[in-house]
């Protein structure tokens, strides 16, 4: 079984996707990060861009054992003298060079004929081979570069030392079908191509990075460039996560290869990388979205818990995802419900998950997501209290800073409706008054506190209450997205505590 090589560039090419700036502190610490995964080659960065770029690469390579730790180059004397005195600490050092040999590049950017091209790829390749026995040479858009001089541009360099040939499809411009013809066309035509690796970097300009990668290894490719979430120079760069996880989930197409990622540390180094770079990861994001492995769809959640694979390709525990899948929303089922209830511990009748159910799914129309304290709130509200007495139908309420608060409350009384107005100091005090004339229960309120016991902007907001009516005094509490709500169902519960004692 042939290595596919992880050449991680996150720290490179990633960086240099824009707002992604990363201090020395930070790039050292996701580098410990890539090397403790397994990542073979960490690019650590362009050490001719500033002087800290240099002593930040300089820092990695001194620190980080494992991997090769490569430092880029442009076909430059000074950039290669820069990567060299960046690297030569290293275990492992390399060296990435690169030189543009499109037509469109050569023309408008760097104003040279192909001659001129060719000779300044074999010139540097060669004064970079002075320092270090492996160097690896990027002919800069190779996917729109004619293909008999990049042929004789990969030939040469390998003649020149090379010992990795980077065929970057640089704006993402070419499609799998396409670059797949194009790296097996470079095995054909070269014919000094066994001595050297053939390495892409894919960029995901039209969307297709990961897909032209694994095209590419599917033609020969044993080195492929990418990184952490994808970030990277525009659209960005390859997912590193994407392509490891393709390769050991499709293993009856890819078959003859495999990497040596630890794939349980791919979710906890995606989340290091955004919180250092601030690039938030997408819900929808493969493999390591938020919604990557988690379900709110009834049908989905059914399937799921009798059995994974009926919606899940890959186990979520395998790249390091610990959270719960099955997410509780207004799509949810019952089934899911039960099961969410059971490992909180609750046990329920038919009877009373179907009361919960009902409290559940009209909390599910207010909530996008439903957690666990939401349940358990439900549930004591629900399934815990004695028998109503009184049991709420609804209430308007009307407040402002230049009206009085009025409210309407309706209860349901013996199966009839009862309703009633009042005004009050505020919109709670209104509904209190409300039900008091109702009920012909004068109720003196002791005790009042609000509490979120729930995340998030629309969290599940808890009032508890101490009351004393009748010459008793009993506390009582319930829980709503709307305060005005849980106060007045809190209220509704003391009373019926009240009537039961």
């Amino acid at each position: 079984m042939d290595k596919i090589i992880i050449f991680d560039t996150t720290l490179r090419d990633g960086e240099q996707a824009p707002g992604a700036s990363l201090n020395p502190k930070e790039k050292l610490e996701i580098a410990h990060a890539l090397s403790d995964m397994g990542v073979d080659i960490i690019e650590a960065g362009f050490p001719i861009a500033s002087k800290g770029e240099l002593l930040s690469v300089q820092q990695i390579a001194k620190a980080i054992k494992g991997p090769v730790i490569c430092g880029l180059a442009r076909a430059i004397k000074a950039d290669i003298d820069a990567a060299h005195e960046a690297v030569k600490h290293a275990k492992h050092p390399r060296i990435h060079v690169f030189l543009a040999t499109s037509k469109i590049h050569m023309q408008y950017k760097l104003k040279k004929a192909e001659d001129e091209i060719l000779r300044l790829a074999v010139e540097f390749t060669k004064y970079a081979k002075r320092f270090f026995p492996d160097i690896e040479f990027s002919p800069e858009d190779a996917s729109r570069t004619e293909r008999e001089f990049l042929f004789q541009v990969v030939e040469a360099v390998i003649d020149a030392g090379a010992t990795t040939v980077n065929i970057p499809d640089t704006v993402g411009y070419t499609e799998p079908a396409e670059y797949g013809c194009l790296i097996k066309a470079i095995k054909e035509n070269v014919p000094n191509i066994d001595k050297a690796i053939i390495s892409v970097h894919c960029h995901n300009d039209l969307g297709l990075a990961v897909a032209n990668s694994l095209e590419a290894i599917k033609n020969g490719a044993r080195q492929v460039e990418c990184t952490i979430n994808g970030i990277g120079e525009r659209a960005g760069n390859a997912s590193m996560e994407e392509i490891v996880m393709s390769i050991r989930t499709r293993r009856d197409i890819f078959s003859d290869v495999d990497t040596q990622i630890k794939t349980n540390s791919i979710y906890k180094v995606s989340r290091l990388v955004s919180k250092l770079t601030g690039f938030v990861v997408a819900p929808n994001k493969a493999i390591v979205g938020g919604n990557a492995f988690r379900h709110e769809s009834g049908i989905h959640q059914d399937g799921v818990l009798k059995e994974r694979s009926t919606y899940e390709i890959i186990k979520p525990e395998d790249v390091g995802f610990t959270g719960t899948g099955i997410v509780l929303g207004k799509h949810s089922g019952r089934h899911a419900l039960a099961e969410r209830l059971k490992d909180l511990g609750f046990n329920l009748t038919t009877e009373q998950l179907n009361t919960v159910s009902e409290r559940f799914k009209a909390l599910a129309d207010k909530k996008k997501t439903i957690f666990d304290d939401d349940l358990i709130s439900i549930v004591e509200d629900e399934i815990k209290q004695i028998k109503p007495v009184w049991k709420l139908e609804g209430f308007v309420t009307n407040s402002g800073t230049k009206i009085t608060p009025t409210a309407e409350v309706e209860l349901k009384y013996k199966n009839k409706s009862l309703s009633a107005k009042s005004s009050g100091d505020g919109p709670v005090d209104a509904c209190f008054k409300a039900i008091d004339k109702i009920t012909g229960i004068k109720g003196e309120l002791q005790d009042y506190r609000i509490e979120a016991v729930t995340k998030g902007k629309d969290a599940l907001g808890e009032v508890s209450l101490k009351l004393k009516a009748k010459g008793k005094i009993v506390t009582a509490r319930a829980s709503s997205t709307d305060i005005i709500e849980s106060s007045v169902r809190a209220y509704i519960n003391a009373l019926n505590k009240i009537e039961s004692l």
